[in-house]
């Protein structure tokens, strides 16, 4: 689920770039090499490559069925598309005077992947995955992260030689800037073939493996063929580049990343977008406590239809901050915010304009049911708060809903029952373009149903009545099954 959470806000901001007329490069992908992959591959008694290449294909196709609409999909084990670009930065970070071997003894959890000190830890214990970490003592190349402390406050208060690094939200900004405060350590890039065979070897050194930093966080531009024949810097050089990452992961991309970028000669991203984790029902999500959320679980309880999950994270969980997910709580917003509020407008709207011969009539030059919602709505999104794009989405129904009631069109006659269910179809146009970015599968439904088709972008689409050769709805379809 916390991979779900982080496709679909990933999702709904590419979506939304596009409707804005952007052209848009979505790439996601698969972290694929450590000692957790080795150890667990080890544990069922296959190669690391067998158990990778079982469960690679589970995400694509979980994916699919989302509805994520990304374009390129990189896997760090493959050797053609991303070691080239990987082992290219190696070189560079080692000419740029980076990386030093060092012998190091410290406190290493293979589920982070990462060294700790005794401050990460809670009761001794790592607090993400509670356990106790392993003490090791080897010598790896390391990352001289320590020097550049200054640098990278400078580059998220003011700028590092003339860039700017954003994170979303501010609390993150202000984590991370706590953390360069405490002072930085060097960070390990490698471990000794003997501790760690599954990854891309360090180049020049066959002893060595790459660690998770520069193999992992390289997948960015390893997807656009940095340092290879066929690069395609376009997209970075040229791009408005946002990433959209975990918090347990944020001071990587916060402080490694845009450090090893900037001494391999390439431009630090534009914004970081940093999500929450998920509890179930309140808790942490454990196999031992048995409410670990399987999200094709949640796809079969709605039949197939991702947007009901879709909505339910877009809804729920604000970006940047932790949320919960509970059956009692995705099947009430179905049930209400969208069989009831949405579903039964749509029906309720179609079958009484149907009734009139199907035809809109005067749908006037604005309407109070709209407002400035628009204005609202693009800044909420361009702000990368979708919580309150959705919720003004949302508004705007509740708003029909009462206008529906207060006007009692089944009881009007003539011209004065036409205005008025043409009005509420012009907003319901408007709420479906509102929708597409977080259930598009649903919002396309909702605009063939009123005889419209799904735009390319928004260019024009949203001033009242700009639809000027809309005159016909089509046929209602109930929009959302009740639940068995």
């Amino acid at each position: 689920m916390g991979h779900v959470l982080e496709k679909v806000l990933a999702d709904v901001v590419s979506r939304w770039f596009r409707l804005q007329g952007d052209e848009v490069r979505f790439q996601i992908g698969t972290d694929e090499h450590g000692v957790k992959i080795q150890r667990a591959a080890e544990a069922e008694g296959i190669t690391p490559k067998e158990l990778v290449d079982r469960n690679v294909p589970l995400f694509e196709d979980l994916y699919k069925k989302l509805g994520i609409s990304y374009d390129v999909f990189i896997r760090t084990t493959d050797q053609k598309k991303h070691w080239p670009t990987v082992q290219e930065l190696w070189k560079k970070l080692n000419e740029a005077g980076k990386l030093e071997k060092q012998s190091y003894t410290g406190l290493y959890c293979s589920g982070c992947e990462r060294f700790m000190t005794k401050k990460d830890l809670e009761d001794g214990k790592c607090v993400n995955h509670k356990k106790e970490p392993e003490e090791v003592t080897e010598e790896n190349y390391f990352f001289t992260l320590s020097a550049d402390g200054e640098n990278l406050k400078n580059l998220l208060t003011k700028n590092w030689d003339g860039e700017e690094y954003r994170i979303i939200p501010q609390s993150r900004e202000n984590e991370t800037l706590a953390l360069i405060d405490q002072g930085l350590e060097d960070v390990s890039f490698s471990r000794p073939k003997t501790s760690l065979e599954w990854g891309i070897p360090v180049p020049g050194d066959d002893d060595h493996t790459m660690y998770v930093w520069c193999d992992a966080l390289t997948n960015y531009i390893s997807g656009l063929g940095y340092f290879t024949d066929h690069e395609e810097s376009e997209w970075w050089d040229d791009a408005n580049v946002t990433h959209v990452i975990g918090k347990d992961i944020a001071r990587f991309h916060a402080l490694i990343w845009p450090a090893m970028l900037k001494y391999a000669g390439v431009r630090i991203p534009d914004s970081l977008v940093i999500h929450g984790f998920l509890t179930s029902e309140g808790e942490k999500m454990s196999k031992s406590l048995g409410n670990v959320v399987v999200p094709s679980e949640v796809l079969e309880k709605f039949k197939g239809n991702p947007d009901p999950l879709r909505f339910y994270l877009s809804h729920e969980v604000p970006v940047g901050r932790d949320g919960d997910f509970s059956w009692d709580r995705i099947i009430k917003l179905y049930d209400s915010k969208m069989r009831n509020d949405l579903g039964n407008l749509l029906n309720r709207v179609l079958v009484l304009i149907n009734k009139e011969g199907g035809e809109l009539g005067d749908r006037g030059a604005s309407s109070d049911l709209l407002c400035d919602g628009w204005k609202a709505y693009e800044e909420s999104l361009n702000n990368f708060k979708l919580e309150d794009g959705l919720a003004l989405a949302m508004d705007i129904t509740s708003k029909c809903n009462q206008y529906i009631d207060e006007k009692k069109p089944w009881g009007l006659e003539g011209d004065e029952k036409i205005v008025v269910l043409s009005e509420l179809a012009e907003a319901l146009r408007h709420i479906s373009l509102m929708l597409l970015p977080f259930v598009p599968h649903t919002a396309e439904r909702m605009l063939n149903q009123l005889g419209l088709k799904v735009p390319e972008t928004l260019e024009g689409k949203t001033d009242w009545g700009s639809e000027k050769d809309w005159q016909k709805v089509g046929e209602p379809e109930i929009l959302f099954e009740p639940l068995e």
